[in-house]
């Protein structure tokens, strides 16, 4: 099987780690995406990954919580560099070489984001994580793998999440919603489709890259996405 790409950026959300949880971090999950992750490496797929942290701190209502907005953010980059500790871990179980870089400096436990040293680990067939979104407040973990991707090079960004593609409405809630095979970055505009929030979805819609939703929940999926099997939305042009 030959890859359709060469470098990826794989975004996963926080909730996804969770599994049938409340909170947290669910081991079996973590095991399953590093055997997934683990299949497009050996491919030669150079991977990159951005995980979000809503599954341990998620930005509360100011107003009820006191804690300003920044300080929130904050804390919720933290979340991501956790998860992806766990998920470094769990790749390094499974026999992959693998980088967590963090936008805020924690030494003991992250390198810093640094952009070359980050396209050179991947070159070497090491999978990076991008720890601490962008290192700024008021920016998403979608932005924050919008901006890598670019970044880095990367030739798609394929966006993990619980259903199996972008829908003109809710599928859990809709039985009757519609699923694209693929849209427009200006179709996902105008029918507000949430693909991302609005920072992150222009940012790759300007510089052409291509996002593709699809379910990471389901073992095997990505090694279909990356063989350039029709699974999921490609979201382009």
């Amino acid at each position: 099987m030959l890859p359709k790409f060469k470098r990826i950026l794989l975004k996963l959300s926080g909730e996804s780690l969770m599994g049938d949880k409340n909170f947290g971090l669910d081991s079996q999950v973590l095991s399953q995406y590093a055997q997934d992750i683990k299949l497009i490496t050996e491919l030669g797929v150079q991977v990159a990954i951005v995980i979000g942290g809503g599954n341990i701190y998620r930005g509360m209502n100011e107003a009820e919580t006191g804690i300003e907005r920044a300080q929130g953010d904050y804390m919720g980059m933290l979340a991501t560099v956790i998860n992806g500790m766990a998920l470094q871990s769990a790749l390094e179980r499974a026999g992959v070489y693998t980088r967590l870089q963090s936008a805020i400096k924690m030494e003991q436990i992250a390198e810093p984001y640094i952009r070359r040293r980050a396209i050179r680990h991947l070159e070497k067939g090491r999978v990076v994580i991008f720890g601490a979104g962008t290192g700024n407040p008021y920016f998403t973990t979608d932005t924050a793998g919008s901006l890598r991707a670019i970044e880095i090079g990367a030739d798609a960004i394929l966006k993990g999440t619980r259903v199996d593609g972008i829908y003109n409405a809710d599928p859990e809630k809709d039985k009757t919603a519609k699923k694209f095979e693929t849209i427009t970055f200006n179709e996902c505009i105008t029918g507000n489709l949430k693909v991302m929030d609005m920072t992150a979805f222009t940012l790759c819609m300007e510089n052409q890259l291509p996002i593709i939703v699809f379910d990471m929940d389901t073992p095997g999926t990505l090694l279909r996405v990356v063989t350039g099997e029709k699974v999921g939305t490609l979201v382009s042009g």
